[in-house]
Order: structure tokens, then C-alpha cells, then sequence
């Protein structure tokens, strides 16, 4: 036998062996059915994931990154992830990065025999310079994809902190990262259709991981995004609302704010509740370390 064979996302799923019987309605209902045990899956992996988040917002505090590296769907999660950083919560691009086996061809293309070079993922960790201050995330369904567990292995001889998002908690990349947060989801409803379960499982822990640091970075307030970039007209818009909302001004004084603050939410809402200045604002928000919440409970 295989040690393919034991990986529990290749295994052929016993409730949805006949499921190409089934009507369109009946099919679906059984991927969703399936589909409703992932997040149990994920909530036991909490702790963890939390570790992992602790450790991220340290390396932000440091100076450092957050990578995620990948091959096929669970590097395209990654990708995605580390892309919604920032017009969302307004952080640099290189804060948090997500690298898949194959460049960015493989985003949209398979690239035959990507994930099997432990070379190739090495050498994405030397070139982007990981150091001890940076947090390296490998995520791989089976964990065993040789191009995700080496670049893990070279990022934690470099002092990186390492973690690992798997659905196979034997899995080589488990064993490997400083941390594993294993999701079993068991079978795939189409076996080994890791995109399924498993990449829905995936993508509920990297939802985890940032938006759990960009909350202890300080990067929300309440339950808001007060960080994000306003580059479309909807986020435009909502800039507008919340600046409105959290310094308890008009929309037409809060607008004018946004403009004086370069587009920016904190300093924006800052201006107005404290009535300073933007000068004034930007030193309150960096005299408690860009949390808002801080600023607005200074007396």
C-alpha cells in the first residue's frame, strides 16, 4: 500500500460513491452536506491557529513578514489571502505575501510537477530573503507536496517560525512546522478533489490568521476595517460612513476630513473627534502605536 493511499483527502468517500445517480438537486445536497462538517473540522484546530496568529502579529511588531507558500489550490488560497491584505486593511504589499509552486502561471494554469521540486522551494525562501523576524505558513491539503515541506524546512533553519495548514495531521509538512493546524475533513464528495473540503478548510484558517493579527496589530476598531484603502467608489463610500459614524460627524464633514487625511480613515476620524489637527492626529495614533481605540479612550 501506498503511503498516498492513507492520506485521508484521497480516500473515496462511501456517502457519495453513487452521487452520479443522484439528480442535480440531490448532488448538490450532498456537497453541501458534506460541506457543513469543515468548519467543526476547523474549530478543532483553534488553538493553533491561535499560536500561529500570536506569533504573526510579534514579527509585525518586529519588522517582519508573513509568507504563505503553496502549490495548486492551496496555493492559490494563499495567494488570494496575502492579496486581500491590503486594500483592506491598508498595509504595505510585502507585509504579507503568498508564493505557489510554478510563478504566477500556476495561478490560472496547471504546472505539471511544481509541487514535487524541493529545489524550486528553497529557493523561493532564499529569494525573498527570510529571516528570523519573518512567520513562513506551508499549506498543503495532504501535506506532502515536496515543494511546500522544503521550502518550510529552509525557512525554519533560517529561524523563521513556521506553521503548517494540512488536512493530514501524519503528514510530513505536520511534522516539519513549528506549529500544525491540521483540519480533517476526511474523504472529498469527488475523491481527492482537494479544492472541496479541503480548500475550504484551508481558506477558513488563513481567513483566521489575518484577519486575527490585523486585529491585535490594531488595524480594526471594533468590528471595522478603519484601515482600509478607499480605491473604488464603494469603498469610497464606506470610508465616508465610517468617519461619520465613529466621530459622530456629518457625511459632508467627514468627507472633507478623508481629503485633509490623505484618504485615510484613523487620522481622519482622529481630526474630527479630537478636533486637531492632521499633524496632531498622526502623532496621537503614533503615540499608542496606531490603535484607534486608544486614541478615541485618551481623555
Amino acid at each position: 500500500m501506498s503511503s498516498q493511499s492513507l492520506v485521508p483527502t484521497e480516500q473515496i468517500n462511501p456517502n457519495t460513491e453513487g452521487i452520479d445517480l443522484l439528480s442535480t438537486e440531490e448532488a448538490l445536497r450532498a456537497i453541501n452536506q458534506a460541506d457543513q462538517a469543515v468548519a467543526l473540522a476547523v474549530e478543532k484546530a483553534i488553538p493553533q491557529i491561535a499560536l500561529l496568529v500570536d506569533k504573526v502579529v510579534e514579527a509585525f511588531n518586529q519588522g517582519g513578514r508573513l509568507f504563505y507558500i503553496g502549490a495548486g489550490t492551496s496555493g492559490r488560497l494563499g495567494v488570494l489571502d496575502a492579496s486581500e491584505c491590503p486594500p483592506t486593511f491598508g498595509v504595505d504589499p510585502g507585509l504579507v505575501q503568498g508564493i505557489i509552486a510554478g510563478g504566477d502561471t500556476a495561478l490560472r494554469s496547471a504546472v505539471e510537477g511544481a509541487e514535487d521540486d524541493p529545489k524550486a522551494g528553497q529557493k523561493a525562501i532564499i529569494e525573498n530573503k527570510i529571516t528570523s523576524q519573518d512567520v513562513v505558513v506551508g499549506l498543503s491539503a495532504s501535506g506532502g507536496a515536496a515543494y511546500v515541506v522544503e521550502a518550510v524546512k529552509i525557512a525554519k533553519s533560517l529561524g523563521a517560525f513556521t506553521g503548517a495548514i494540512t488536512c493530514y495531521s501524519k503528514s510530513v509538512l505536520a511534522q516539519a512546522a513549528d506549529v500544525a493546524m491540521v483540519a480533517e475533513v476526511g474523504p472529498e464528495v469527488i475523491a481527492g478533489s482537494t479544492r472541496m473540503k479541503a480548500g475550504t478548510a484551508q481558506k477558513l484558517i488563513l481567513n483566521m490568521i489575518t484577519t486575527g493579527a490585523m486585529i491585535g496589530w490594531g488595524k480594526t476598531y471594533r468590528n471595522l476595517m478603519v484601515d482600509l484603502r478607499p480605491t473604488n467608489i464603494k469603498l469610497k463610500a464606506r470610508a465616508i460612513r465610517l468617519v461619520s459614524l465613529l466621530a459622530e460627524k456629518s457625511s459632508a464633514e467627514a468627507e472633507a476630513a478623508l481629503l485633509a487625511a490623505g484618504n485615510r480613515v484613523k487620522p481622519a476620524t482622529v481630526m474630527l473627534a479630537k478636533n486637531v489637527s492632521y499633524t496632531e492626529a498622526e502623532a496621537l495614533l503614533s503615540r499608542h502605536h496606531g490603535k484607534l481605540r486608544a486614541v478615541l479612550e485618551e481623555g
